[in-house]
C-alpha cells in the first residue's frame, strides 16, 4: 500500500489498515524513528492491554507519554 503526504505534511492511512488496527478519529499515534524507517504505532486500548505487565513498575500509557516528551525535547 502507498500513501501520500499532503502539502500540510498530513498522511492519510488507508482505510483497510485503519480498520485492522482500530484507528479512529482522535486515535493517538506514536511516531518512532528507527534510523532508515518511520514506524507509526497506534496507541489504542488493545495496544495498551498488550503492554500490561511488560513494563515493571509503571503505567504503560505514562511510560509512552514520557518517551514522547523526551522525543519532543530532542
Amino acid at each position: 500500500m502507498e500513501a501520500y503526504i499532503s502539502a500540510k505534511g498530513q498522511l492519510v492511512i488507508p482505510a483497510k489498515l485503519r480498520r485492522k488496527y482500530g484507528i479512529k478519529p482522535g486515535t493517538r499515534i506514536q511516531v518512532i524513528d528507527r534510523g532508515n524507517q518511520i514506524v507509526l504505532q497506534p496507541i489504542t486500548e488493545e495496544y495498551i492491554r498488550k503492554l500490561r505487565g511488560s513494563l515493571k513498575g509503571g503505567n504503560a500509557l505514562r511510560v509512552l507519554e514520557k518517551e514522547r516528551r523526551k522525543d519532543k525535547e530532542r
